[in-house]
């Protein structure tokens, strides 16, 4: 590692010991973006798992890309969360329930955090060949949806 990779892993250790509000316009914004450009990263995995029938595995990085993206816009937002199901919890709120985003992908989200918890922590539970390739296309949507959310809010604040 280079000078240049410690100061930058340094300053990203820093961002993330700072609370949401602590954070500058800036800092928000470039998280904001790592975190959907993550969430794209991570979904873009998922068809070589499947291919290579790692389904749990499948499951979480699709579970794992969601939160990426969910996280994304609830950072945007400035709304604070503090697990895992705190960020599933209060994208339900603030993006589905008020009509931002359709009321479907809360339930995608809810599923693939399930199927993830079960996948990695549960014995005797193997997600299947069908159960990845039906929700693909709909973590793909979700993502896609949350992107779109993501870059209005990015125009609309010039970032």
């Amino acid at each position: 590692m280079g000078v240049a990779d410690d100061a930058l892993s340094r300053q990203r250790r820093d961002r993330q010991k700072k609370t949401l509000e602590m954070l500058t316009d800036n800092e928000r914004t470039d998280i904001v973006r790592y975190r959907i450009d993550n969430a794209q990263k991570t979904i873009a995995e998922v068809e070589t798992h499947i291919q290579n029938q790692f389904y749990n595995t499948a499951a979480n990085r699709m579970y794992y890309a969601c939160y990426y993206a969910a996280s994304a816009l609830l950072i945007a937002h400035k709304v604070k969360t503090k697990s895992h199901d705190g960020v599933k919890q209060m994208f339900s709120l603030h993006f589905i329930k008020t009509g931002i985003l359709p009321t479907h992908l809360s339930g995608t989200y809810s599923v693939l955090f399930k199927q993830r918890q079960s996948g990695d922590y549960d014995d005797m539970f193997d997600n299947t060949l069908e159960s990845v390739t039906e929700l693909y296309p709909k973590a793909q949507e979700l993502i896609a949806a949350v992107k779109e959310k993501v870059d209005e809010w990015l125009a609309e604040n010039k970032a």
